[in-house]
């Protein structure tokens, strides 16, 4: 059985959130200075927030699960190969 985890390198990381924050701000920035009333202004302003945020629940809800499958399918190989032990030890 290996244990198989992988780590994202620090530069990665740093490029991922610049680049959350890049893209959060340039979306900003094209709502403020749209040329509309404010309330239209507020309403995209809400509708990016909620958008955003339902990206990160999203992309949290699939890792857990994929990281609950992962759990199961370790506990099913222990099992797996601690009968393969005692068939041999036979």
């Amino acid at each position: 059985m290996t244990n198989e985890t992988t780590q994202h390198s620090g530069a990665w990381v740093t490029f991922t959130y610049a680049s959350f924050i890049g893209s959060a701000a340039m979306v900003a920035l094209g709502i403020l200075f749209m040329p509309m009333d404010i309330w239209v202004k507020g309403y995209l302003a809400m509708g990016t927030v909620m958008l955003v945020q339902s990206c990160i629940t999203a992309t949290k809800t699939l890792r857990d699960v994929h990281e609950g499958r992962r759990m199961v399918n370790r506990i099913e190989d222990a099992k797996t190969e601690r009968l393969l032990m005692s068939v041999g030890k036979d």
